[in-house]
């Protein structure tokens, strides 16, 4: 049974240790370091694994990516003049990589800090869907393999949090368990997943492309079909949640009796309470929704308005890593893993978000570049994709084909017209290639696990709620008026 936590405990844990974290330049990983940094100033030292051919290129990052973004403004404001006094002593940047055995480091800087890491936090990872496969294979899966090599060799460690993804379930229906995959196991009946042989195959192909005349290019395109065929083949919908399945596989295989956390967030969206509300960054699945809307690109989706999307904030995800870290630390052997999801205890419909943004967009219209309000249309939704294909056929894609030929025959002169539409076509039908299996998604996660840790948080102090999360506790329709939909337009959608 897990002790009783407050705002008290988990600010005291993380006094005077030492903690490595990837993926500190991304969305969560810059929401962890802020966090961190701003509720206990008397942590020891915060290293930072990025990608730098040396150390002053790897500081000039994680100043310009990571310390010197908008979400540090309340950190910076607490310490006014001294506040770049204080990151210089708590933030330390190492030029490496996880892809690289020895995570990139030269062998007496390893030694150093072998001796002297506490927590390590693994965020690092490539998002993209459709990534080549040669490189998710590195990332999601060498990377694990490479943090838990030197995860053993540090004498004091007393926890290694790994961030993985919701989706890892794939597209499999009913209440999804939080519960480990085993070693070999697929989503499709009777396929054994090996992932050595996985990465024995990536080499093969590589080696017979490399006998080809244009390498490059034709190596870019096979390693991503590549990646999509083998998500495919055993049950995966996309090339991203399949190497992060392999990469929890491998952990599991590879942690001895370390005491591993997993956290499988849903989709993550921006921050709702502090340090900055509505602050993000990159563009989530959801988000490509509202950008598109907001531009008026997107006047048909694929899409069911009452089905369930399932999204969590970003800051209640850290909220949950760092309560999560507390509980285990120090745990051998334990491996705990948890569904940071919202889809059974606060379900929030696709047509809560529609809403909320036909609310903003009306009551906010967007203005061109021209100075003209864009006005707000309704947006039709499709329930199967086989109808969208048919309406986008007979809509776009036919009255394109005439535009062309008409084009043609009068030496380009709707060339602007036809360009402009067919960049909205092909935008649109990327959107559905990319999101489809999301829209149609049927799974709900079960957080049992971390119900259980959420029931040891005492919520009595202003402290307390700071580390909330709990999807109980957000007013969905609030959140995407006032918080979400207003953040994705200052931020990413510049």
């Amino acid at each position: 049974m897990m002790d009783s936590m407050d705002a008290a405990r988990i600010i005291g844990y993380f006094k005077g240790k030492s903690i490595l974290i990837t993926g500190s330049t991304g969305f969560l990983g810059k929401i962890l370091v802020e966090k961190i940094l701003r509720v206990q100033p008397d942590v020891n030292k915060i290293y930072l694994l990025v990608r730098g051919i040396d150390v002053p290129s790897a500081n000039q990052r994680v100043q310009q990516e990571v310390i010197g973004t908008e979400l540090f403004g309340l950190l910076r404001e607490k310490h006014g003049e001294g506040f770049q006094q204080f990151i210089n002593e708590k933030v330390v940047a190492l030029a490496g990589d996880i892809i690289s055995e020895n995570l990139g480091l030269e062998a007496p800087r390893l030694e150093e800090l072998a001796k002297e890491i506490d927590v390590i936090v693994n965020i690092a990872a490539t998002t993209n869907f459709y990534e080549r496969y040669d490189v998710s294979l590195d990332v999601n899966v060498m990377g694990v393999k490479h943090l838990c090599q030197f995860a053993k060799q540090c004498a004091k460690l007393k926890m290694l949090m790994h961030v993985s993804t919701a989706y890892v379930s794939g597209d499999r229906e009913g209440l999804l368990l939080e519960k480990p995959i085993s070693p070999g196991e697929s989503l499709r009946e009777g396929a054994f997943l090996d992932v050595d042989a996985e990465l024995r195959l990536v080499k093969e192909v590589k080696k017979e492309l490399n006998a080809s005349d244009d390498v490059n290019k034709t190596e870019r395109k096979a390693m991503k079909e590549l990646g999509i065929q083998r998500a495919r083949h055993f049950g995966w919908s996309n090339t991203y949640v399949f190497t992060k399945a392999m990469g929890e596989m491998l952990l599991g295989q590879l942690r001895g009796d370390m005491p591993v956390v997993i956290m499988r967030p849903s989709i993550i969206t921006s921050v709702r309470a502090d340090p900055l509300p509505g602050w993000m960054q990159g563009t989530r699945t959801i988000d490509t929704l509202i950008i598109g809307y907001a531009k008026q690109n997107l006047s048909c989706f694929l899409g069911d308005l009452n089905m369930v999307m399932d999204v969590i904030p970003g800051d209640m995800v850290v909220n949950a890593m760092m309560a999560a870290m507390v509980a285990h630390s120090e745990e051998k052997g334990a491996q705990a893993v948890y569904h940071a999801t919202s889809s059974l205890r606060n379900p929030a419909t696709y047509a809560v978000l529609y809403e909320a943004g036909r609310r903003h967009f009306y009551e906010n219209p967007r203005v061109g570049k021209n100075g003209k309000v864009i006005p707000t249309k309704e947006m039709h939704f499709f329930t199967t994709i086989a109808r969208f294909h048919l309406y986008m056929i007979l809509t776009y894609k036919l009255p394109l084909e005439m535009l062309h030929l008409v084009n043609l025959l009068l030496c380009g002169l709707f060339s602007r017209l036809y360009n402009d539409l067919n960049r909205k076509y092909k935008f649109v039908m990327h959107l559905v290639d990319v999101y489809g299996p999301f829209a149609f998604f049927k799974g709900c996660y079960d957080d049992m696990n971390l119900e259980r840790l959420r029931l040891t948080m005492a919520m009595k102090t202003p402290e307390d709620h700071m580390f909330d999360f709990d999807p109980k506790t957000v007013d969905w329709e609030d959140y995407f008026y006032r918080i979400h939909i207003p953040g994705v337009l200052k931020y990413v959608c510049k």
